[in-house]
């Protein structure tokens, strides 16, 4: 890999940011290409840039043939997270199945009494306030955020700074009637239309379970759907709205 390339591959690591290094094989030339940007020495076309990036969004290092070259897909993605706000009984079965699935895990409720590592070994347990756990976190596009707590004082907090971050998934416990409570409180805060529609809520896809594993399996079937899913783009978002 070349110096000044490596040295942006560190970078990004550092950061936690999600970058694939492309090389052609044949002459040794590259590019650096994370989410919205490309660069080096390697000229990709729109469609061969869309396959990186699909490639990054799966975590897939690979060789692929465009235009009679073949180029070496590096894949550098940081490590998947869960934060989960609220030490409730959801917690532990979304917990266990979330870490099965290779995320890290942190579990985040002030409520020490609830928290402990008996109820939920393994995972990183934070006793902050929601909000100061998670801006000490510093959620990146590679972390999900599932609110459970029920709790307006714990689960908005939470929520405030997750719509405000990079996080690829944000859920939240709760009927529809409670989100749309949700919604208003979260608008007096300032949030915008956009940003509150990034909210999964009720949380989970309907797989037409209500007991509480049933409910974490739907939980993470749904992040693994964000993960995998193709960014939004304008016509998405046109098609989404109509």
């Amino acid at each position: 890999m070349k110096a000044a390339i490596l040295d942006k591959v560190r970078a990004a690591r550092a950061a936690k940011r999600a970058v694939a290094v492309v090389t052609d094989i044949a002459d040794g030339s590259q590019a650096l290409v994370d989410r919205e940007d490309t660069e080096g020495d390697l000229s990709l076309s729109d469609e061969t840039l869309a396959e990186v990036r699909d490639a990054l969004r799966h975590d897939r290092s690979m060789t692929i043939e465009r235009d009679g070259r073949r180029l070496f897909i590096h894949a550098f993605t940081p490590p998947l997270r869960l934060v989960i706000v609220g030490a409730v009984h959801i917690a532990q079965p979304l917990a266990r199945i979330a870490l099965y699935s290779g995320y890290e895990v942190v579990l985040v409720d002030p409520r020490g009494a609830f928290a402990t590592a008996e109820r939920f070994p393994g995972l990183t347990l934070m006793e902050d306030w929601p909000d100061e756990a998670l801006e000490k976190l510093n959620i990146d596009s590679r972390t999900a955020v599932v609110t459970l707590t029920h709790d307006p004082k714990l689960d908005d907090p939470a929520l405030l700074v997750a719509l405000r971050s990079e996080a690829f998934y944000i859920g939240s416990l709760g009927s529809r009637r409670t989100h749309a409570k949700r919604v208003d409180r979260l608008k007096e805060e300032g949030l915008t239309d956009e940003q509150i529609a990034r909210i999964h809520a009720p949380v989970g896809l309907d797989l037409g379970g209500r007991a509480q594993a049933e409910i974490a399996i739907a939980t993470m079937a749904q992040i693994v759907q964000a993960l995998h899913a193709a960014p939004a783009t304008p016509e998405r978002k046109a098609e989404k709205a109509a």
